[in-house]
């Protein structure tokens, strides 16, 4: 595994993007020229669930347009207020599936770890906005707790690394995850469900690269894009370094209301992500969380919608449209 005293001497220019995100909605529609929209953006949304976006992320949405698909997903409104029947705050299982400290146990074979509650976007529409993080973060105790539960079932071939994000933690710590994960036999495959590398591509620096090309198994880094605006050319160059691993990137989106709930705007998105290099997985039915309901679709305009891009772009552009319910096996086909 690659020493973390060389990984410690590498510029961290992403730590300092991470810390120049911007926090206050106040200001970020003052970068866009929308000040006048402040007055649908409550105290209360920004209390229960803060702003964070990188400034990078920002400099891809429009100036002057209220309706800008990535402003969208990261601006808290008015809407999230409004109660809403069937939205809940454990939208997917999660409490119901935990199967230690910071690990969640669904699926056969799988096993996720909710390595961090950090991540350097906060997305209004997230399945795990309400999760109780400090008490349920794997990396806690130096990840001893989700290790040992992994070495105890060999019937576990895969760890997912998810959060918050993963790529939040400093890549020094990620190493010694694997590291203490690399012993046992049974791990067949990593999987990295992550959104840095689209709103944060500095976060795919050389210590990152570096320690991806040292691990044991074939690794799955599973991207989150929802609309094409959100890849340009430093998020082309970060995937370009992920798929120079040998990483297989894969990108999974949600169907949301206002962002991406057309035929031009799915197909867009799967076209521009694999001139990126990265294959559409899944498209998500809205996971029914507390404060989304606002971005939700119902499930005959997203069938007809999937249908038109199946009608529209070859097969392997087309992602499964999937709803996750708590308590089945495996992720519901629609």
């Amino acid at each position: 595994m690659i020493p973390a005293a060389s990984l410690s001497m590498q510029p961290r220019r992403w730590q300092l993007a991470w810390r120049d995100a911007v926090r206050d909605p106040r200001e970020l529609l003052g970068l866009l020229g929308l000040d006048a929209l402040a007055a649908r953006v409550p105290d209360a949304a920004c209390a229960q669930f803060p702003l964070r976006v990188p400034r990078s992320f920002v400099a891809r949405m429009r100036p002057g347009d209220p309706a800008d698909p990535l402003l969208r997903q990261v601006l808290p409104l008015d809407d999230e207020l409004r109660p809403a029947p069937g939205f809940d705050l454990d939208a997917v299982g999660d409490g119901a599936a935990r199967a230690g400290r910071g690990l969640i146990r669904k699926y056969r074979g799988r096993a996720l770890l909710v390595a961090t509650g950090s991540c350097a976007v906060h997305c209004r529409y997230c399945f795990r906005r309400h999760f109780p993080y400090a008490e349920e973060t794997a990396a806690a105790g130096g990840w001893r707790d989700a290790v040992s539960a992994v070495a105890a079932d060999p019937g576990i071939d895969e760890v997912i690394l998810s959060g918050g994000d993963p790529l939040s933690l400093a890549t020094t710590k990620l190493a010694e995850l694997t590291r203490a994960l690399a012993p046992l036999a049974h791990l067949r495959r990593l999987r990295i469900h992550t959104r840095l590398p689209v709103v944060l591509p500095e976060r795919v620096d050389d210590e990152l690269v570096a320690w991806l090309t040292t691990l044991p198994w074939p690794v799955t880094i599973v991207v989150h894009a929802n609309h094409g605006n959100e890849f340009d050319t430093d998020v082309d160059a970060a995937m370009a370094r992920l798929r120079g691993t040998g990483a297989t990137l894969l990108n999974q989106a949600v169907l949301l209301r206002g962002v991406n709930d057309s035929l031009d705007a799915l197909a867009t998105l799967s076209e521009r992500g694999f001139e990126a290099g990265v294959l559409p997985y899944y498209l998500h039915q809205l996971d029914r969380v507390a404060g989304a309901a606002h971005f939700e679709i119902d499930d005959a305009r997203a069938l007809a919608l999937h249908a038109a891009l199946r009608d529209h772009l070859p097969g392997y552009l087309v992602p499964r449209l999937v709803r996750e319910v708590a308590g089945d096996g495996s992720k519901r086909p629609l």
